[in-house]
């Protein structure tokens, strides 16, 4: 079972991510945050396998707690999500130990496929994406 942590600032959009988790049997959400400034705690108490989190929040944002994620030497693997994906940060968003990005507006199973990617040790960025890893549920 693949635990994951989300870290989102629209409430709407991140209990739709939870609940699709839940819906998943190989997949669980343990977690939830709403702003990058509350990322670093929760993934010590919660030791998720993947971190899905929104890029831009107000208070602290997903590269800026990726960052934190990455300097604390925490297991947690990153996924950004993003309602703009665009390559202008890619660099920065890798810098920090992000393994790939999802965009809001594209299919929930896409997302799916990608957390399942990540958690298998891989990435998910956009040419990353072609046949769905094995079902694990």
């Amino acid at each position: 079972m693949t635990r994951v942590l989300v870290v989102d600032d629209h409430d709407f959009f991140r209990s739709c991510v939870v609940d699709l988790l839940h819906s998943t049997p190989d997949l669980v959400a343990v977690g939830e945050c709403r702003d990058g400034s509350e990322v670093l705690g929760a993934a010590r108490t919660l030791e998720p396998d993947v971190i899905l989190m929104d890029i831009r929040m107000p208070v602290r944002t997903g590269l800026d707690a990726a960052s934190d994620v990455r300097r604390a030497g925490l297991p947690a693997r990153v996924i950004l999500l993003t309602s703009d994906p665009c390559e202008q940060w890619r660099a920065a968003a890798e810098a920090q130990g992000v393994l790939g990005y999802h965009a809001k507006g594209a299919e929930f199973g896409g997302l799916l496929q990608a957390v399942r990617r990540v958690a298998d040790g891989g990435t998910a960025w956009p040419e990353d994406e072609g046949p769905a890893p094995r079902d694990r549920g």
